[in-house]
């Protein structure tokens, strides 16, 4: 949304200098990984000599594109991340100084056709300031799916396995634990059956596997399998900047009470509906080639249901069990309303803000929710949010609640019951 935002103001500042007698026209195109592919394609086309290409990209544009005729670049000097914070128990989307090693990345994509020039936006003071390289992911990252496949491929210490770069001990435990709560790992640390064997099969996240994997015992695994393919699917909604109003109110047509998870469930039995056609995703304003690579993910995850035997089994409207199957894999994601109008996590009291672009977010808070995932901007901003019962997460997570690591069980319990 960054990106968008800073399109339209340049538009609005390219055409307040059209005004002034400027020679050259702009042409402002945004470049980031869920921007719809006939969008993502604008940024190649040619343009002529009476016009200058702007280009607002996000680090998609460092390494994985080259375009042609790029005469300059700014460099703001910070790319967003994935980062997991073992103190708080959240893996979220944070805004950090670029390395060295990305800002010279970034100064080489001008110049590759022609001669050319970066702005750094910062001194060389701070540019002598940043880290030589990234933080290799293995540690910033939530560990839970390197432990499994490490289990799965029979190497049992995973504490003391060689690590390229050595994650945090901390990250390595609070995985285990989380494995373990699933009903991943056993006492022993050992990949259960046949649970801890499928989950580690499933190429998602282990939330979502162990989610799916429950959903034959709440009688909702096709309701379940089509949530589980759209929350791989980024900016399913498209909101073009001159159309921001149509385009809220086509979504507020899938929009559910419930939250984002029904929600998107929605919009993909209606895109089943509608034959899956192109033509009626532009009318509502809905990313086609998104929802058609969730369409192949849910194949791709319905074979592994049907392999391990998961009865396909549909709720027939009922949302009760689809949302008590979300908490099943999703307990650890939850969180509060609290008095002062923002959210916090059961786990360790960390505030957490609905997203603006939540289906929730101009409603009155449910008093609990569960979440996908984290991004921090300004504030910590849970994204597909979802309202659930508070008995819920105790029926259904018992162990997770059992063993909190910052309050007692006694506290811990209050905390969860108190509606």
């Amino acid at each position: 949304e960054e990106v968008e935002t800073v399109v339209s103001m340049l538009i609005e500042q390219a055409r307040a200098l059209s005004r002034t007698g400027m020679k050259k026209h702009l042409r402002v195109l945004p470049m980031y990984a869920g921007l719809p592919s006939p969008d993502q394609m604008k940024v190649f086309e040619r343009v002529s000599h009476s016009v200058r290409k702007v280009i607002v990209a996000t680090n998609i544009a460092e390494t994985s594109v080259t375009i042609h005729g790029i005469a300059f670049v700014i460099d703001c000097g910070f790319v967003k991340l994935r980062a997991y914070n073992p103190k708080t128990a959240i893996e979220c989307l944070v805004v950090v100084p670029v390395s060295k090693a990305s800002a010279n990345q970034r100064a080489g994509r001008a110049g590759r056709n022609r001669s050319g020039k970066c702005y750094r936006l910062y001194t060389e003071e701070d540019f002598e300031k940043l880290p030589k390289s990234t933080v290799p992911e293995m540690q910033r990252s939530n560990l839970a799916p390197v432990i499994l496949q490490l289990k799965a491929l029979g190497i049992d210490n995973v504490l003391r396995f060689p690590f390229l770069s050595p994650p945090p001990a901390q990250s390595m435990v609070q995985a285990l634990e989380l494995l373990y709560a699933l009903g991943g790992l056993d006492m022993h640390c050992r990949l259960t059956e046949p649970l801890g064997m499928r989950i580690a099969e499933f190429p998602l996240n282990p939330m979502f596997a162990k989610m799916l994997l429950e959903s034959g015992n709440f009688g909702c695994s096709q309701e379940i399998l089509t949530i589980a393919a759209m929350m791989q699917i980024q900016n399913i909604f498209v909101i073009p900047p001159n159309q921001k109003a149509q385009a809220a109110r086509q979504h507020r047509k899938f929009a559910v009470e419930e939250g984002d998870h029904l929600t998107m469930l929605n919009v993909y039995e209606a895109f089943v509906q509608h034959s899956k056609s192109s033509q009626w995703c532009q009318e509502h304003f809905l990313n086609y080639k998104g929802l058609v690579r969730a369409s192949v993910v849910r194949e791709q995850l319905k074979k592994l249901l049907v392999r391990f035997k998961v009865p396909k089994k549909s709720s027939e409207g009922d949302p009760d069990p689809v949302l008590r199957c979300i908490v099943s894999g999703f307990f650890a994601n939850a969180a509060k309303f609290h008095s002062t109008g923002a959210y916090r996590t059961i786990r360790d009291d960390h505030e957490l803000h609905i997203h603006p672009t939540s289906v929730l977010y101009a409603e009155k808070p449910p008093r609990w929710v569960v979440y996908n995932e984290v991004i921090q901007t300004t504030k910590y901003y849970m994204r597909d949010v979802t309202a659930v019962e508070s008995a819920w997460l105790l029926e259904l997570a018992p162990h997770f609640y059992q063993q909190g690591t910052h309050l007692s069980l006694k506290a811990k319990r209050a905390k969860v019951d108190d509606h």
